[in-house]
């Protein structure tokens, strides 16, 4: 019975005690898989259970209070809520326990975990898993990958030893907390007063005609784009985009053949990545359709689950099928961009190309800078401390000679060394280890962008004029930095320093600058200064 309203609460697109979505088999990369993950935390993460310092015991305590007041727009009595959430966080609590942390799931090796769902049942006893899958639509036969099997080891003992009056006040929980934001605005206010403002420090919930435009997007993201595209992304701007990531991935085939620390071998194999490798900007050549998903004018929070449910059925088609490489995990809107090991492609939506990453009739130095290097850090990505298990064909496999391998952890090393140093907050430093990728790709997009533009200098035929008194290689670092300015109050600093890969904005610029000779030579820093990294220190990858 348990087992039947975790599925239906899946279907339905609430959260619970784990995950199951579809997605590419990272061993077998032109079929689909079914992928369990772990889940059931009302906090951000395992660690926010774990740690007992006072900033940490606090957000606990607030947490608690916060459970307690939804309980109570629900009606339940003020002191039968307050115990409700007291015993919901030592559910919550105990589960985290059994997390594994954000470094560990860095590892793919680590949350490769395929099996039988026979082997699942008997590896996770005292949860109905047959009877699960086949009530979710996933087929007995279909094989799975366990992202985190020993925290559902643990999970079928916690099923086993919690009564069931437990199990339906954390049911009641997970359906009011997932269901907050399509609910009257008492609801939707509790929520914020702690997601919002305990967490992040926000002081001011967005404008609800916002919030309903980012579940537009979620929800309908293709259709919302063809608007986007048609108003704000002209032709002419993604054949611009094309030819910067032509530029940028000669310059990476010329760093691959550059460097002294890999062997021939790793560096063909290094490079068929670049010849294989699948380049999207700005749209989908063909949209998707979203024929069968009905909305009506009744209430949002139906329109929302109808939307959810339509979703996940139609990722629940994509097993027996072959991968589609076509298909967009991005809407044309977004103000982001990302590399995708497995089917070993980079995607740059139309959201992203515009100021301040992306300038259509803008200086070259700039935009080499700014988008160029945000090119530079996606096809770095594919040799990052993760992306490198990959190959050109998308397969987790190791590719690269033992040597090569030991040299090039040697030196990411360094990477974990340097950014574990800083310390955005008194106490609080930055976690070296969870953020590897993303400041190798930094490293890695600056090096390459900048080789880049010197190309473009090169095809140019002409001598490079200073524009308000500022070279072209002023002016790319600075297009670089003004990318990333922003304002953060110090409440998200907090929240992002234990769960984002990404390092704070401010060591996102300062922190692969200090390694760059190119950057000291162009303004002319000297050993010493704040701004140059001891040689000897300093993490040089690509």
């Amino acid at each position: 019975a348990l087992g039947d309203l975790f599925a239906l609460g899946l279907a339905a697109g609430l959260g619970g005690l784990f995950g199951v979505f579809i997605d590419v088999d990272d061993k077998a990369s032109t079929e689909y898989i079914a992928i369990v993950q772990q889940g059931g935390l009302g906090l951000p993460d395992r660690d926010y259970y774990t740690r007992t310092d006072e900033k940490s015991v606090a957000i606990q305590t607030a947490y608690k209070g916060h459970v307690a007041r939804m309980l109570g727009l629900l009606g339940i009595p003020e002191a039968q809520s307050k115990a409700d959430a007291d015993t919901i966080y030592a559910l919550e609590e105990r589960l985290a326990k059994a997390h594994m942390t954000l470094v560990e799931q860095r590892d793919p090796q680590k949350v490769y975990n395929k099996m039988t769902q026979e082997e699942l049942a008997a590896k996770a006893p005292g949860f109905p898993w047959g009877r699960y899958f086949q009530a979710v639509g996933i087929p007995a036969a279909q094989a799975i990958n366990v992202r985190q099997p020993g925290y559902l080891t643990e999970l079928g003992k916690v099923l086993g030893e919690i009564p069931m009056t437990t199990w339906k006040t954390y049911l009641r929980w997970t359906l009011v907390h997932d269901s907050s934001s399509y609910l009257p605005a008492r609801f939707v206010d509790e929520s914020f007063a702690f997601y919002g403002t305990t967490l992040t420090g926000a002081e001011k919930l967005r404008a609800r005609w916002k919030r309903v435009l980012a579940q537009t997007d979620g929800a309908l993201g293709e259709a919302l784009g063809q608007l986007y595209v048609e108003k704000a992304f002209p032709p002419a701007a993604k054949k611009r985009m094309l030819a910067l990531i032509e530029d940028l991935k000669a310059a990476l085939s010329e760093r691959i053949d550059a460097v002294d620390w890999m062997g021939a071998e790793t560096k063909a194999k290094g490079k068929k990545k670049i010849d294989t490798l699948l380049v999207k900007v700005g749209y989908p050549d063909t949209w998707r359709s979203y024929d069968g998903l009905v909305t009506n004018r009744g209430t949002y929070l139906a329109n929302a689950r109808a939307a959810t449910v339509f979703e996940f059925q139609r990722n629940l088609r994509k097993l027996g099928k072959r991968v589609d490489r076509n298909e967009w995990f991005m809407s044309p809107p977004t103000v982001n961009a990302y590399y995708n090991p497995t089917t070993n492609e980079i995607t740059f939506p139309a959201g992203i190309l515009q100021p301040p990453f992306f300038f259509m009739t803008g200086d070259d130095a700039v935009n080499y800078g700014a988008i160029g290097m945000v090119i530079g850090h996606e096809l770095t990505h594919g040799y990052d401390d993760q992306g490198r298990q990959y190959d050109e064909k998308g397969n987790l496999t190791d590719w690269w000679t033992p040597e090569d391998a030991k040299n090039y952890e040697s030196r990411s090393a360094l990477m974990v060394k340097q950014y574990s140093e800083y310390e955005p907050l008194a106490g609080l430093k930055v976690n070296g280890e969870l953020t590897l990728g993303e400041n190798i790709a930094d490293l890695g997009g600056l090096k390459i962008a900048f080789s880049a533009l010197r190309r473009a200098e090169a095809r140019s035929g002409k001598k490079p004029k200073k524009i308000d008194g500022l070279t072209n290689a002023q002016r790319f670092f600075l297009g670089y930095a003004q990318s990333w300015r922003q304002n953060i109050r110090q409440a998200d600093l907090r929240r992002r320093i234990a769960t984002d890969p990404h390092s704070p904005a401010r060591y996102r610029v300062n922190g692969p600058l200090g390694n760059l000779a190119e950057f000291q030579e162009a303004f002319g820093c000297k050993a010493g200064d704040a701004m140059v990294r001891p040689t000897e220190t300093r993490p040089q990858i690509w």
